[in-house]
């Protein structure tokens, strides 16, 4: 028998943040882990935001109905789909069902994540070349989407994740924002005419103080309008600010009973500050 060395076995001892029956070489191959199974403090810092994040979607993704098909969700913005393969790995693997469904952009990570799932035998796991706008008209999707999750998406493609959850039914949304310029450049046009119309404008007089207003009243009307569409919505910190400064998280789950209110005070908050233009082609009420 091959006498085992120091570093074979110092390679075993794995660091508590890897969970039980958790793949090594998943996180290996996503650089979370080095090649000796360490893991350094960047990696810890990212682990841990996943981490968290999984917890709350663990939760609603068992709330959902059983089917024998399991559950589908898709990811938005995916990235190198760090979310989705840990997702897969903890969840949707042990109960051998469930899709989940990565989307991105840019065609070098789907196509390194398409190999990696192929090598760790993720065969429930898809990758599509897509923008979220869309697809939400791709035929490579199913009508019905039980979990939406969209984890730091740039600027609009955030609301074009909320557009394609409410086209998809979707159960649950799972929203990290992360930049939000579209409501930004809007104050800007009409800042002229809104410190003249009313003393509010001074909120967003400044170009700093306009990208900050920007951003949070872009979270509000996110809010208020999934509340109008038959969502109940908690909004709470994804991690410690010492982690991430885009640490906003939505969560957003489907009761069917819209509220009525909450359309209100959307049109009112985008008519107050100058651009209610937006209620048509972004928030459009029904």
């Amino acid at each position: 028998m091959k006498k085992r060395s120091a570093f074979d076995n110092a390679e075993s001892v794995l660091p508590p943040e890897v969970r039980p029956g958790q793949s090594v070489e998943l996180l290996k191959q996503l650089h979370i882990l080095t090649r000796e199974g360490k893991l350094n403090q960047d990696s810890r810092r990212k682990l841990k935001q996943v981490y968290h994040l999984f917890q709350f979607i663990e939760k609603l993704l068992l709330e959902l109905p059983v089917r024998p098909e399991g559950a589908t969700l898709a990811d938005h913005g995916a990235g190198k789909s760090y979310l989705g393969f840990i997702i897969y790995d903890l969840f949707f693997k042990p109960l051998g069902q469930g899709t989940i469904y990565g989307i991105e952009t840019r065609s070098e990570l789907v196509a390194s994540s398409q190999a990696l799932a192929q090598r760790l035998g993720f065969e429930r796991m898809q990758f599509l070349n897509l923008s979220v706008a869309e697809s939400a008209q791709s035929d490579a999707l199913p009508a019905q989407i039980d979990v939406v999750t969209a984890l730091h998406a740039c600027d609009t493609a955030t609301d074009d994740a909320i557009a394609f959850g409410l086209q998809k039914n979707a159960k649950f949304m799972v929203l990290v924002p992360c930049c939000q310029a579209e409501l930004a450049r809007a104050l800007n046009q009409n800042k002229a005419i809104n410190l003249q119309r009313t003393p509010l404008a001074e909120l967003w007089r400044h170009p700093l103080h306009t990208r900050e207003v920007g951003s949070q009243l872009t979270n509000v009307l996110r809010c208020l309008y999934l509340e109008s569409q038959g969502y109940q919505v908690t909004v709470t910190e994804l991690v410690g600010w010492e982690h991430s400064m885009k640490n906003e998280l939505i969560l957003a789950k489907y009761t069917g009973q819209k509220k009525r209110t909450a359309g209100e005070r959307l049109q009112a908050l985008l008519t107050e500050f100058g651009v209610a233009e937006l209620m048509d082609t972004r928030y459009p009420l029904n």
